[in-house]
């Protein structure tokens, strides 16, 4: 994977839920610290969007979706366990 490659996510959230507040923090902080100026995130929030969610087969929330580079990953959770979203999502190792 290229240091240099752009990142892409969307993040299901149900609205202002603790759990969705929470998962918008820590990857926004993830992203600033592991891929500054490289990442792009889309929030889909399940609610005013639900058909989006079931055509996208989200069932919970918070789930993220690592689009971009391939392969894509998901994730669901508050993303609270940085290390574990890291590997979960291929970018172990990956910094800016």
């Amino acid at each position: 994977m290229s240091r240099h490659a752009q990142f892409k996510f969307r993040l299901y959230v149900a609205g202002d839920a603790l759990n969705s507040a929470q998962a918008r923090a820590n990857l926004a902080a993830l992203c600033r610290a592991h891929l500054a100026g490289r990442y792009q995130i889309d929030i889909v929030d399940v609610f005013k969007e639900p058909k989006r969610a079931l055509a996208d087969a989200i069932f919970m929330t918070p789930t993220l979706v690592k689009l971009a580079p391939l392969p894509e990953r998901t994730i669901v959770g508050t993303l609270s366990q940085t290390q574990t979203v890291l590997q979960a999502l291929g970018l172990f190792g990956v910094s800016a």
